[in-house]
C-alpha cells in the first residue's frame, strides 16, 4: 500500500434534520442510514466506509444534540459524546435554509472542548439565495474556530468532492480498515429494522414517530428459492399508536410493508417476504433495561 495512503474516523454531528443522514449516504453513493423530516431519526451510531484510490473514510452518522427530554434522549447524547472522543475530524453541520440560531451554538460551544479538528459544512445551500447564503456564513465563521468552512448540498451533491478532499487533508496515515466492498458495519437485522422504522416515520402523524422502535427477529433464506423471510416487530408505548400503525383493517400496516420491502430487497438483492407485528411496550423510552435491549 501506498506509504501516503491515509485512513481515519470522521463523525457527522449537528441538530437534529440538519441532513446528516442525507449526507452521509450521498458521500457513499447508497442507502444505508434513514433519513426523514422528524427530529432525532437517527438513533445508532452508524459506520459507513468510503473509500478514495488515496484514502479510506469511516464516516459516523450520530443522532442529532439535543436538550434530552426522557431517558432514550440521554442515551442518544451520549452516543454522540462517544463518537466525538473516537474519531480523527468532524464535520458540523448546519442547515443553511435555516437561520443558525441557539442550538447549533450549543453543539459549537460542546466541540470547542474538543482537540479535534472541526469542518464547518454548511447544507442545503439549493434552497438558498447567494445573499442569504453569504449571511449563513457569516453567523456560522462566529460560531468558533473551524479549518474550513464548505457550504454543500448533500441532496444534489454540490461541493461534496471539495468535502472529501478536506477531509482527507486532515486525516492522519494509516491502513484500511475495512475490505473495499464493505460499506457500513451495521448488522443487516440492524439496517432492516431502520428501513422498516422510516417507513413509519414517512407515513404517520406526530403522535406517533417519537415511540416507535422496531426490532428484526429472524432472517432466514428459502431453500432452492431466491427468497429471503424477515419477521420483525414494531414496538410503541400507547395502544393508540398501535391502532394508528396497524390503520383501518391493517391498511397502514401494509402500506408500510410494502415501502420497506423495496428497499429491503435492493440491500439484499433478493425478493423479500416481510412479516410484522404491532406489540405496545408502556413507556419504554424510560425504562433502562427495555432501551439497552434494544440496542440503544
Amino acid at each position: 500500500m501506498n506509504d501516503d495512503f491515509k485512513s481515519g474516523f470522521v463523525a457527522i454531528v449537528g441538530r437534529p434534520n440538519v441532513g446528516k443522514s442525507t449526507l452521509v449516504n450521498a458521500l457513499i453513493k447508497q442507502k444505508v442510514v434513514i433519513t426523514s423530516d422528524k427530529p432525532q431519526t437517527t438513533r445508532h451510531k452508524v459506520r459507513c466506509i468510503l473509500n478514495q484510490p488515496d484514502a479510506q473514510i469511516i464516516f459516523m452518522d450520530t443522532p442529532g444534540l439535543h436538550k434530552p427530554h426522557d431517558l432514550l434522549g440521554e442515551c442518544l447524547n451520549k452516543k454522540v459524546r462517544s463518537a466525538l472522543n473516537e474519531v480523527d475530524a468532524i464535520c458540523f453541520l448546519v442547515d443553511a435554509f435555516k437561520l443558525i440560531g441557539k442550538g447549533d451554538a450549543f453543539i459549537a460551544k460542546e466541540l470547542s472542548r474538543l482537540d479535534t479538528p472541526v469542518i464547518l459544512v454548511l447544507n442545503k445551500i439549493d434552497k438558498v439565495n447567494q445573499t442569504d447564503l453569504s449571511v449563513q456564513e457569516e453567523i456560522g465563521r462566529d460560531l468558533g474556530q473551524f479549518e474550513k468552512l464548505i457550504s454543500i448540498s448533500a441532496l444534489s451533491g454540490d461541493n461534496l468532492g471539495v468535502l472529501i478532499d478536506e477531509i482527507v487533508k486532515l486525516l492522519p496515515r494509516g491502513p484500511k480498515y475495512y475490505p473495499d466492498n464493505i460499506i457500513t458495519d451495521q448488522p443487516e437485522k440492524v439496517i432492516i429494522a431502520e428501513l422498516v422504522r422510516e417507513k413509519v416515520l414517512e407515513l404517520t402523524k406526530e403522535e406517533v414517530p417519537h415511540s416507535v422502535v422496531v426490532r428484526v427477529e429472524s432472517i432466514s433464506r428459502r431453500t432452492n428459492k431466491d427468497i429471503v423471510d424477515v419477521e420483525a416487530y414494531v414496538f410503541v408505548e400507547r395502544n393508540s399508536q398501535k391502532g394508528i400503525i396497524i390503520g383501518k383493517g391493517g391498511k397502514m400496516l401494509k402500506e408500510v410493508g410494502q415501502k420497506a420491502r423495496v428497499d429491503i430487497e435492493s440491500l439484499l438483492g433478493s425478493q423479500v417476504f416481510l412479516s410484522l407485528r404491532v406489540k405496545v411496550i408502556k413507556k419504554w423510552r424510560t425504562n433502562k433495561d427495555i432501551i439497552r435491549d434494544m440496542g440503544y
